[in-house]
């Protein structure tokens, strides 16, 4: 049988969040995107649920209304691209606009940057140092690996694309981010098919509104498998899940598969 449970500090009730990726190269499948599997993960272990992601091109008229749709329907966003050099790095453009105000250089970030450069002698060219644009009133987010900040302003968090860079960010602004109610995970992998369970699991399912039920299947020590797995912050329900998932499985002929 193999099972998991996870659980984290329980305060209010859960925030919310939503992640814009930015970028034609998403669009055209030329990236392929790893940073929301990242940021969804550790919401999740930080109490706030990911209701929404958009994955939406270099379009000026697009990123705001996006983002201004967004913050307005959540407590958090993220957005990832568009904050390097080159002309199609508009992202913080797009937030000046979004929130109507005007997008200088941040002294701080241009020294930054200026460091960074001289170090490694790299010519401050225009170009790079549109990096030190910041929307006005904006909070620098630490870039330790390639010196250009991200920046936080009102809800909206805006990281780079790079992931090793975004996950830096996204690191070091977590644990100022509100958290949530304990979130609890369960899971059992069984030899079932998936149409062999649904119509039991959603009569479980029905039975326990207040928790997500899933069913995931997959290939586990190269067999066919199916995992079945519960999210939930209701501590009673979800201390009566994992034994419902099992005896669902038993009920159907299936076997439980054993930790190795």
């Amino acid at each position: 049988m193999k099972t998991s449970l996870s659980t984290q500090d329980n305060t209010t009730r859960a925030p919310t969040a939503a992640v814009i990726l930015i970028g034609n190269e998403l669009l055209s499948g030329r990236t392929q995107d790893i940073n929301l599997q990242y940021i969804a993960n550790k919401l999740a272990t930080h109490g706030i649920t990911l209701r929404e992601t958009r994955i939406i091109p270099d379009d000026e008229a697009v990123v705001v209304e996006a983002v201004n749709v967004l913050r307005n329907a959540n407590d958090y966003v993220f957005t990832t691209g568009g904050i390097g050099p080159t002309h199609d790095d508009i992202t913080a453009d797009c937030i000046s606009s979004a929130f109507g105000v005007a997008l200088p250089i941040h002294p701080v970030a241009e020294q930054l940057l200026l460091a960074f450069f001289q170090e490694r002698d790299i010519e401050p060219n225009e170009d790079r140092m549109r990096m030190a644009r910041i929307p006005e009133g904006g909070k620098l987010i630490d870039n330790p690996i390639s010196a250009a900040p991200g920046f936080n302003i009102g809800n909206v968090f805006v990281l780079a694309g790079v992931p090793r860079i975004m996950q830096a960010m996204f690191d070091s602004i977590l644990p100022s981010l509100r958290k949530g109610p304990v979130i609890q995970s369960v899971s059992v992998t069984c030899n079932l098919g998936e149409g062999t369970l649904a119509a039991p699991l959603r009569e479980l399912q029905a039975r326990y509104p207040m928790l997500d039920l899933g069913s995931y299947p997959g290939k586990f020590d190269g067999a066919p498998r199916v995992m079945l797995v519960a999210r939930g912050t209701d501590i009673d329900a979800m201390s009566q899940i994992e034994e419902e998932l099992k005896k669902l499985v038993a009920s159907l002929g299936g076997d439980i598969e054993q930790p190795a």
